[in-house]
Parts: structure tokens; C-alpha cells; sequence
């Protein structure tokens, strides 16, 4: 069980906060809480970074005020993954560089190359303290729902894979192409050949922006599992707080039933992390933890 690594998908959500159930009331401040997360669990996703570009600044924060062994998996930069990214997260000097006429939502594409190389640049830059203190885990990309499997949508994951070379990468797929019938087997296999971290995803199902759970290990490094709750009646909401889409507790006998499978890929891969995104209160803690007495 030393391999398996439990946490959850952010330690800030204002709704985590302000529920007042998983932090002390001392734990005020953001050195505060991340100390004290780093006290329950051994691993956090960074989501922040899919908003805004992170920093080196931050990261080497995030590294000094947790534990020698503590792990960071950090999610890639919007625009990065396909997704719409409002010019105003961008670095000031970007913003000028973009010139007068920029459209509200940028799309990758839509980038000079020569601005895509920075924003590359950067990105890489920035997680250097986590890698420098040996607590940066897998840069995660989660693709924007409309990256179809076609040669177009493989094309921009192996750019992806290709920029960020010498970093361990895992990957998940938000549209159903990737893992219909037809496909499953051929997406796993590209995930091979390229060397990223499949992602195991539990989630909500009969949506055109979901995908099965397929357990399948593709690096001998890491078998990464993500639960996104099963709320179906929120996944498609537009809400201004994400974490009302992941508004759901997981039950002891759904994660129990999880067990099975999660010791297989144990034993095909050096770690796992499970990886909690329930991240509406403390919905998230709760279920690692449970989930961790579930495993023993």
C-alpha cells in the first residue's frame, strides 16, 4: 500500500474554506493550510494552474512548506489542453505582445507561435522548484471536451507531449471518441507509444464529454486514477464556482467496490494516485480519507 499515494484536486476551493470542516480554525493563512493538508494527505493536484499561469515564486513555496516526500501533480495551463483562456490570465507583456484587436477568448491556434514558444517556456519554468525538490509528480492534461480522436486531436497531443519532453505527463480525455467501442483499444496503445500516464477516470456516464473507466496502466512509473463524483444532474450545469459540478459523496461501498482494481494497476505500476476532484466543501477530504481506510 506504500505505492499508493491518496489526495485530492486543490486545498484553496472557497467552498473547502468556507465550510470550516477540514481546516483548524488557527490554519488562516495559505502557508497555514497547505501545511496542514500536508499533514492528512501525502499528494494535492494543483488546479490553479489550469486558470493562470503559474509561478516559480509559488512553486517554490508550495516545496518549502511541505514534507521532504510530499507529491505535487499539477494540472497544464488552459490553453494548452484546447480550452477558451481570456487574455487577461496572460502575463502583461503577453498581453502586449498580442497587440491591439485580441479576441475575448483566445484559443491555442489562435497564438503566434513565437508567444506559444514563451507561454511553453514558462509553464516549464515555473514547476522547475517542484522538480528541483523532488515533489513534482505528473503535469496532468485534461483536453477540452471537443479534442476529438482524429488526426487533428493527435496531432495536438503530441505537441503537447513534445513540449513538455523530460517531464512525466498524464493525459484525460473529455470526449467519448477517444474510448467508444472502436477506439478504446487504439487510444490506449497511442497513450503507450507516446509515454504518457493513462488517466483512469470515474465520472458521471451518457454524456458526450465523458469516458469510461478504463483500467489500464501505460508508463510503469504511475497509474493515476481520478474520481469526479457521479452526479449527473450537475455535470453540464454552467455555475460560476466549478466545484458544484463535482458536488457529490462518494458512499463506502462505492469506493469499496474501487479496491479490486485499484490493487491490480498497483501492481503493474511503481505508484498510484488517486486523486479526489470532489472538490465542492470538504466533500474531497472526506472521501480520501475514507477511501484510505478502505484500502487499509
Amino acid at each position: 500500500m506504500t505505492g499508493i499515494l491518496i489526495g485530492t484536486a486543490s486545498w484553496t476551493d472557497k467552498t473547502l474554506i468556507d465550510c470550516g470542516r477540514f481546516y483548524p480554525k488557527d490554519a488562516r493563512s495559505a502557508e497555514a493550510k497547505l501545511r496542514y493538508y500536508a499533514t492528512q494527505f501525502p499528494i494535492v493536484e494543483v488546479d490553479s494552474s489550469y486558470y493562470g499561469m503559474p509561478s516559480p515564486a509559488n512553486a517554490q513555496l508550495w516545496a518549502q512548506r511541505t514534507p521532504d516526500d510530499f507529491v505535487f501533480n499539477v494540472k497544464a495551463f488552459r490553453l494548452f489542453t484546447g480550452h477558451q483562456t481570456s487574455p487577461l490570465v496572460l502575463h502583461k507583456d503577453i498581453q502586449q505582445a498580442l497587440g491591439p484587436g485580441v479576441p475575448a477568448m483566445l484559443y491555442y491556434k489562435d497564438v503566434p507561435s513565437e508567444i506559444r514558444d514563451e507561454l511553453w517556456r514558462r509553464f516549464s519554468e515555473a514547476l522547475e522548484p517542484l522538480r528541483q525538490a523532488g515533489k513534482l509528480g505528473a503535469v496532468h492534461f485534461q483536453f477540452a471536451p471537443w479534442l476529438l480522436r482524429n488526426r487533428e486531436g493527435r496531432s495536438h497531443v503530441e505537441e503537447c507531449v513534445s513540449r513538455m519532453e523530460g517531464h512525466l505527463l498524464s493525459v484525460e480525455f473529455r470526449n467519448q471518441t477517444w474510448f467508444d467501442a472502436a477506439n478504446a483499444d487504439q487510444t490506449i496503445a497511442f497513450e503507450r507509444a507516446l509515454g504518457v500516464v493513462h488517466t483512469i477516470v470515474d465520472g458521471p456516464q451518457g454524456f458526450a464529454n465523458c469516458v469510461p473507466c478504463v483500467w489500464e496502466v501505460t508508463h510503469p512509473e504511475l497509474a493515476l486514477l481520478r474520481l469526479h463524483g457521479r452526479n449527473q444532474e450537475t455535470w453540464n450545469v454552467k455555475s460560476s464556482a466549478s466545484s458544484s459540478r463535482f458536488n457529490y459523496a462518494y458512499s463506502q461501498e462505492e469506493l469499496a467496490a474501487l479496491k479490486p482494481q485499484i490493487l491490480k494497476v498497483a501492481r503493474k505500476a511503481r505508484k498510484v494516485h488517486v486523486i479526489f476532484n470532489t472538490n465542492y466543501q470538504d466533500q474531497g477530504q472526506a472521501a480520501a480519507r475514507l477511501m484510505r481506510q478502505v484500502l487499509g
